[in-house]
This record gives C-alpha cells, sequence and structure tokens, in this order.
C-alpha cells in the first residue's frame, strides 16, 4: 500500500488528489462526515488554524459550516456549502458556497487491499477560479490533510 498522495491540475478548472488511506471505507467515510471526527483532522497544522466549531447535515439539502480561527485574523474564517449528492460509505458531493467562485468537490471512497482508495475532485467554475485557488496556497494542503486522516484511522474505533 502507498501512502503518497498525488494532486494533478488534470484540466482548466478541475483540480484531484488522491491517496490510499489506512482504513476501510465505512470509517473513511465517518471520518469525513461526523464533525467530531472531522475537527482531529481537517485543518493542516502548517497553516496555523484552529478549528472553532464544525457542523454538518450529511443529507442531500443538507450543509455543512467549519469555521476556523488565525492569530493573524481579526474575524474567523468560515467555510461552507451544500451536500448534493450523499451515498454512504463510496460518495459525497458538496458546493464550497464562501466565495462567488467556489468549486463543487466530489469525493470518492472505494475498497481497496489494506484500505480505502480516496479522490477528491475540485471543480472550479473557470480557470481563473482555479488558478487564483492555487496561488493561495488553500490547494496544497492534501498531504498533510491525509496524513492527519490516516493518523486519525490508526487509532481503534470504539463503539
Amino acid at each position: 500500500m502507498t501512502e503518497r498522495t498525488t494532486v494533478e491540475r488534470i484540466s482548466d478548472r478541475e483540480l484531484v488528489a488522491t491517496r490510499i488511506v489506512n482504513g476501510p471505507a465505512h470509517r473513511v467515510f465517518e471520518a469525513w462526515t461526523k464533525p467530531e471526527l472531522i475537527m482531529r483532522w481537517w485543518a493542516p497544522a502548517s497553516f496555523g488554524i484552529t478549528f472553532l466549531s464544525c457542523e454538518t447535515d450529511v443529507r442531500v439539502g443538507g450543509s455543512y459550516r467549519y469555521v476556523f480561527g488565525h492569530p493573524a485574523a481579526d474575524q474567523p474564517m468560515a467555510f461552507f456549502g451544500r451536500y448534493i449528492e450523499v451515498t454512504p460509505p463510496s460518495r459525497l458531493v458538496w458546493t464550497n458556497e464562501e466565495e462567488a467562485d467556489g468549486a463543487v468537490t466530489t469525493v470518492t471512497f472505494e475498497a481497496t487491499e489494506g484500505g480505502t482508495r480516496v479522490v477528491v475532485r475540485d471543480l472550479y467554475p473557470s480557470r481563473d477560479a482555479l488558478d487564483a485557488a492555487i496561488a493561495s496556497g488553500s490547494t496544497g494542503a492534501w498531504p498533510e490533510q491525509f496524513a492527519a486522516l490516516d493518523d486519525l484511522l490508526s487509532v481503534p474505533a470504539h463503539g
């Protein structure tokens, strides 16, 4: 099994991050949908941000809202949108509505030998929107986020 994360721009508007993570698809799906788990891996430590709150209503038409704090920011930063597709434990699709040119994110979870192949596809409304996201550095966190997800999944599930 590989622990390598790949992040590729596959078209003018689409960025794809892929990794095989150490856990069964149902557990990986839970880590992407339960606030108490999301808060343990989503925020990349190197960005210096702290989760302030995490709300999810994981159903078609449901919403999410992640709020972060940063020492250099006067105000918290909120990321939010709506779930378009929810197919446990294999697929999630959501909007990113904090900016007018936010991407639509599709995440698939596919069981593989020894883990789950996670593919994250961000489809931006334009080439300029993807260029701006890459320039901001916000698209570069996937290797660190996936490593944190692996760390979370290495702890046995209880319950």
